[in-house]
């Protein structure tokens, strides 16, 4: 079984990054032949200088491996490193209606927040397919807000099967679970960059505490019993948080008798807890980089010798 995901290199990643994606894909390195890849081709469509790519590139890679992504177990490599998959982008294109591309949610979400759209942003699915699929792929692990590009590739790689017959392109299936779900951000929105509510997952202590006091509340008094259904402090314990402490912070949350700012510290505690181990793996890396270079180089060997196979089937089929 191969597993497909990939990560923007647009910043620093947040915990909602590490819990939608990070953490599921490291759980996957387990269960068969992964393939992680840092999409820097989709990031040109939002980060426009040289050195900020290359440098949120780097990070990636170092904070992945310092998350626990293990290269004996998983490929990793830089997308930009396998230049056969935008050969593939485009020959997947010719069987691509406009329509298709029309009614994807990510391209009409972002011009309707006003961000400058591109042929680029527009034809993200295309290249996202072939992301996917010229790596034979069997499973696919994404969020809610990602099945809809998975549909997408799933019905490109039909019509490439139907015009030039079965079996060229593999049909993918998606993989949605809990661990998937949309992490929320200090306003209570989706965590996310374009949001300004993130909180980074090698935040400075003293950065992620006052942060952490920023979450939104509301303004139940402090001996009053507070709605734990409702609270974005309780959704981010549950993920740093021993299932005791959270089964201790809903009894609270329902007692009254204890402020947010209580709340607040005790999920600062945890999430700087959970996250140790993680720090201390990442210096060990920025005090290496060689080996952070040498694993992505050694990926991207092992991926182009796949992404080859496939694109020299794909390119036989379609007559090139």
């Amino acid at each position: 079984m191969r597993i497909l995901s990939g990560i923007q290199p647009s910043g620093r990643l947040h915990i909602g990054n590490y819990f939608g994606m990070m953490e599921p894909s490291i759980q996957l390195q387990n269960e068969g032949d992964a393939y992680y890849f840092i999409a820097n081709y989709h990031s040109l469509t939002t980060v426009h200088s040289a050195d900020d790519l290359r440098s949120h590139t780097r990070d990636l890679a170092i904070d992945f491996l310092a998350c626990g992504l293990d290269p004996a177990k998983a490929t990793f490599f830089r997308q930009s490193d396998v230049p056969e998959v935008t050969e593939l982008t485009w020959i997947l294109s010719t069987v691509t209606p406009m329509g298709l591309l029309e009614r994807c949610h990510s391209y009409k979400d972002k011009e309707a927040k006003g961000i400058e759209t591109s042929h680029a942003l527009f034809a993200y699915p295309v290249l996202m397919a072939a992301d996917i699929l010229i790596y034979d792929s069997d499973i696919v692990p994404v969020g809610k807000d990602q099945k809809q590009h998975l549909e997408v590739t799933r019905d490109i790689a039909m019509k490439i099967n139907n015009r030039y017959g079965e079996g060229v392109l593999k049909l993918p299936e998606p993989r949605i679970g809990e661990a998937t779900a949309a992490v929320p951000g200090l306003d209570g929105e989706k965590m996310s960059k374009s949001y300004d509510n993130t909180i980074a997952i090698f935040e400075e202590e003293k950065t992620l505490k006052k942060k952490v006091m920023r979450i939104q509340t509301d303004s139940t008094p402090v001996e009053e019993p507070k709605d734990p259904d409702k609270s974005i402090i309780l959704d981010l314990y549950k993920l740093v948080a021993s299932p005791a402490d959270v089964d201790q912070m809903i009894v609270d949350f329902r007692s009254g008798g204890t402020g947010y700012g209580d709340f607040k510290k005790r999920l600062f505690g945890a999430m700087w807890e959970h996250f140790a181990p993680f720090r201390e793996r990442r210096a060990e890396l920025e005090a290496d980089l060689q080996y952070v270079d040498n694993v992505l180089t050694t990926g991207a060997e092992k991926a182009r010798l796949v992404a080859r196979s496939t694109l020299d089937r794909v390119r036989a089929a379609v007559g090139l």
